[in-house]
């Protein structure tokens, strides 16, 4: 019965830290700009995409549009590579505290029950 109600509710759960990033991704892109990885074209442009497809995939997941569950899963899988980059960096950066590095690390492993959140809409 508690996994059953996890699972309705994780689809929610995602779309408001989906709205959240979103609307950070625009109004503060600087907050993001870390985790685009170097080389790659057009930052800004990537940037507020990135925030865009979060708040597309937020009302998605909201209405319960068939679609959510498995863009916001490869959305999700999609940015993987910048928290990557975003923790490499941290630990490379002396003047950030150790408990930020730490964060950043953290992160990377919860990236699978975020996706499993988003896979719960299909149900």
């Amino acid at each position: 019965m508690r996994l059953e109600r996890t699972r309705q509710w994780a689809p929610f759960g995602l779309a408001a830290l989906f709205l959240v990033s979103g609307i950070v991704h625009l109004v503060r892109p600087e907050t993001f700009r870390s985790l685009i990885p170097d080389g790659l074209p057009a930052p800004e442009a990537i940037n507020a995409a990135s925030g865009l497809a979060e708040l597309v995939c937020a009302a998605g997941l909201l209405t319960r549009a068939r679609w959510a569950g498995p863009a916001s899963a490869v959305l999700l899988v999609a940015v993987f590579p910048g928290n990557v980059t975003q923790a490499i960096d941290a630990s490379s950066d002396p003047a950030l505290p150790r408990w930020l590095v730490a964060v950043a690390w953290a992160r990377l492993p919860l990236q699978i029950p975020l996706i499993w959140a988003a896979l719960q809409a299909r149900r």
